[in-house]
Parts: C-alpha cells; structure tokens; sequence
C-alpha cells in the first residue's frame, strides 16, 4: 500500500519533471534544479544535510550542494523518484511517513503554487487529517519567531497554538494551507487572517515562520 510520503515524492518528482530545471520555485532563491537538488542531499547526505540546522555545518553544506545541483537535473529527478539508497533511515516505512509527508508536500506545492494561474489543491479527508496531526507538533516550533500571537485554525473549530503572544492573529483554512502558511508560504497560503490590522500584516509579511 502507498504511504503518504510516497505519494507526494511521486508528485514531486512528476511536477519536477514537467516543469524542467530552470522553472521558479517558491523557495527564495531557488529555481527548480536546486530544489531538487536540495531533496536528493537531504536523503542521500546526512553528512552534509545537517548544515541546515547547525552552522558549523554550513559550509559543507553549501558545498554538497552546489555538486548535486551540478547533476544532470534527469538524474536528480530519477533519484527523487526512486528514493532514498537501500541502508538510508527513509528507507523505513515509519521514518519515512515521520519525516517525508510535510517536506514532499510543501516542496510540491513548492513547484505547483510558483506557476502562474496555480489553483489550490483539494485534498482527501484522511490526508488533511495526517497534516492537521504533524501541525499541531510541529507548530510551536513553526511559529517560535512569530511577531504577534498566532493560532491556527481549521473550518471546523479545532485550532494550535503556534505563538503566544498579544496582538493575537488567527488564520483559518484547511490543514495543508495552513501547513503551508506555517512553513512561511504566508502569501501563497489559501486562508483567512483575522485580528488587529497591523497584526494581521506582520503576520502575512514576516519571513520568521518555519524551520
């Protein structure tokens, strides 16, 4: 049975592979080449991966990547596609459903939301559900630089907390936009802000959300 970390490498790999090397990305800085690239270092070079979360790291990482972007762009797709090597931690079911499920889905979206006349993407119940789940753990830490107070909100009433604080803004939408709002996609997020108005613009305009 597909898991849904494997459904969205698919999909990612596919829109990567439509869109081709040079496509944009909504990832500041990155077109679709060093998006890809980013994806097959984080699985295949744990070495290097680590450099996005400790600065000492940095360097290498910076250099492990400009060698995987320099890959024939079909190779890092296929590599994408096909996932992780055979000794790899995401090569378990478990870690890889833990750790792929948002990443693949904001990446996609990543690609996907970067085109022009993009349309949101309806997702099936027991998905959002997965979403929702790995929101409501990670969003402390998705929002711990927030500059105003921020709850997170879907349709049907049920919310987390992702920065105390006062002014308080809640953003309501269904649990991938709001994954993708967190993760700092503020303006490519389909959700409704509400709360003070100077609030609200911090809240849509600040690049401190996410990991």
């Amino acid at each position: 049975m597909s898991t849904h970390a494997k459904r969205e490498r698919l999909l990612l790999a596919d829109l990567l592979e439509s869109a081709g090397p040079d496509a944009p990305t909504l990832c500041e800085g990155w077109r679709t080449r060093d998006l890809a690239a980013h994806v097959v270092l984080r699985e295949r070079r744990p070495d290097a991966a680590g450099g996005m979360l400790v600065k000492p790291l940095a360097g290498r990482l910076e250099r492990v990547q400009a060698e995987f972007t320099a890959k024939p762009y079909d190779e890092l797709v296929q590599l994408i596609r096909t996932g992780p090597p055979r000794f790899s931690p995401f090569g378990l079911k478990q870690i890889d459903e833990a750790a792929n499920t948002v990443e693949f889905y904001v990446h996609a979206e990543d690609v996907r939301r970067a085109q022009p006349e993009w349309t949101g993407r309806e997702l099936d119940p027991v998905f959002s559900d997965v979403l929702w789940s790995r929101l409501e753990k990670m969003a402390r830490g998705l929002g711990r630089k927030a500059p105003v107070g921020l709850v997170l909100r879907r349709p049907d009433g049920r919310t987390a907390v992702a920065h105390r604080g006062t002014p308080v803004v809640t953003v309501t939408g269904e649990p991938g936009e709001l994954t993708l709002f967190a993760m700092g996609r503020q303006a490519h997020a389909e959700v409704a802000l509400d709360g003070e108005e100077d609030a609200v613009a911090k809240a849509q305009a600040t690049k401190e959300l996410g990991f």
